[in-house]
């Protein structure tokens, strides 16, 4: 891409002008250009993690310095987005315990990650509902239907059933309206935030044509933006496809469809998931790193050529479980270099988010995919580095936005001097 090229001419600037080039703080609202995020004016590629307990851990004030630990490391190597979850629907210490009523503790939890993600520069992509029966998910608000007398037979009648609707806009709408207990901010003012996603890994089964979970993303979306216009929204997708490219999925099908329910309108950017060693299992590790570069490749081309949206990869792993350190370092490396190509071209490739940083101390949340940065030494490396990299991308850009900037600045300074003579 043309700015790269100019990326020897920036440092002669630097050079020969003795221009001190601010790249500014990640204080903006992330926005969407084309294929690219946009932050304070500029594209924003950015390496980051996925961890899913810290609302829950942060409920008790007596742990909290495990978030401020995860924080305080993913900084340390460069990782700028944070995913997590905003729900916890029902069982034991729950944030919404009944359709409509809140645990207090549990959303003051959320509140010190926001403002702890603030204090840290890191960008957060919230999730508001589960798939799976795991803090609740869309059977819990099925069976809270069910309760209520509704007429309600399967888990995924979370997408059609008017009353199970209401009940998750009416969490919608309570997430984002809720007012930081730290900061003051209401979450769909805070620019720490940098998107809402509707579900972790939504899928419908019982209808593998993809017209309920089409619909369902349809409303969603729709009532969700007419809330908050400020942040971005993803559907929280695999990346599985529809009949359209049915080869490229792993050999299953689970309603939902990359191109289409990526098409619609309020959704900013599209989400993919990357897990060989599960989706391919018995599978040769040569096997699931050739599927992975496919499936990487073929989201990326889709994004860009189709969808003319950014692309992040919102979650992959491996399992130490099931294989070594070695392997796990391969499989990382092969997301970073494929994310870094399209990156350093002004792609539509914008991150990667590993699944799941982890601070030292949580045992219990430790499910394979674990990393916690100070126990390997190669893990780390390899996540700092990619960091860099596209680190080194995002400020080269605010150079070049700050060098035009400066061009403009000198040419009105010039016609005013001409003027005056």
């Amino acid at each position: 891409m043309k700015h790269l090229g100019v990326a020897f001419f920036v440092l002669l600037l630097i050079q020969n002008y003795g221009i001190f080039l601010h790249v500014e703080a990640d204080n903006g609202f992330v926005t969407t250009k084309g294929v690219q995020l946009i932050l304070n004016g500029s594209p924003y590629y950015a390496n980051g993690f996925n961890a899913y307990w810290m609302m829950y851990v942060a409920s008790d004030s007596s742990q909290r310095d495990k978030v401020s630990s995860a924080f305080q490391d993913a900084t340390k190597h460069g990782l700028r987005i944070a995913r997590t979850w905003a729900f916890s629907d029902g069982g034991y210490r729950p944030l919404q315990d009944s359709p409509g009523s809140y645990n207090e503790q549990m959303f003051q939890g959320l509140d010190f990650v926001i403002s702890e993600a603030k204090k840290y520069d890191i960008k957060v992509v919230l999730s508001l509902v589960n798939n799976y029966e795991n803090f609740g998910g869309k059977k819990q608000y099925v069976d809270w239907a069910k309760d209520q007398g509704q007429s309600v037979t399967s888990e995924d009648d979370f997408f059609t059933n008017s009353v199970v609707k209401g009940y998750y806009k009416n969490h919608i709408k309570t997430v984002l309206t809720r007012r930081n207990s730290l900061t003051g901010i209401a979450y769909k003012d805070d620019p720490t935030i940098m998107a809402w996603e509707l579900m972790n890994e939504p899928r419908c089964p019982s209808d593998k044509s993809g017209k309920t979970i089409q619909a369902w993303i349809t409303e969603m979306a729709s009532y969700l933006k007419s809330i908050d216009g400020n942040h971005l929204l993803e559907v929280g997708l695999e990346g599985f496809y529809g009949a359209s490219k049915q080869p490229s999925n792993p050999n299953f099908q689970v309603g939902t469809d990359f191109i289409t329910n990526n098409q619609i309108p309020g959704i900013d950017f599209a989400t993919v998931h990357a897990y060989p060693d599960q989706w391919l299992p018995g599978s040769s590790d040569e096997n699931q790193l050739s599927f992975l570069k496919s499936w990487l490749n073929d989201h990326i081309q889709d994004a860009q050529k189709i969808l003319h949206k950014p692309v992040l990869f919102a979650e992959f792993g491996k399992s130490l479980k099931s294989s070594g350190n070695k392997q796990r370092d391969e499989l990382f490396n092969t997301v970073y270099s494929t994310i870094y190509s399209s990156a350093s071209g002004g792609g539509a490739a914008v991150g990667g988010l590993f699944w799941q940083l982890l601070a030292a101390g949580l045992d219990n949340f430790r499910d394979g995919y674990e990393i916690i940065l100070s126990e390997n030494p190669s893990i780390a490396s390899v996540i700092a580095q990619e960091s860099q990299k596209l680190g080194k991308i995002r400020k080269m850009y605010a150079r070049l936005r700050n060098i035009e900037k400066w061009k403009r600045a000198r040419e009105i300074k010039s016609r005013g001097n001409n003027n005056g003579n």
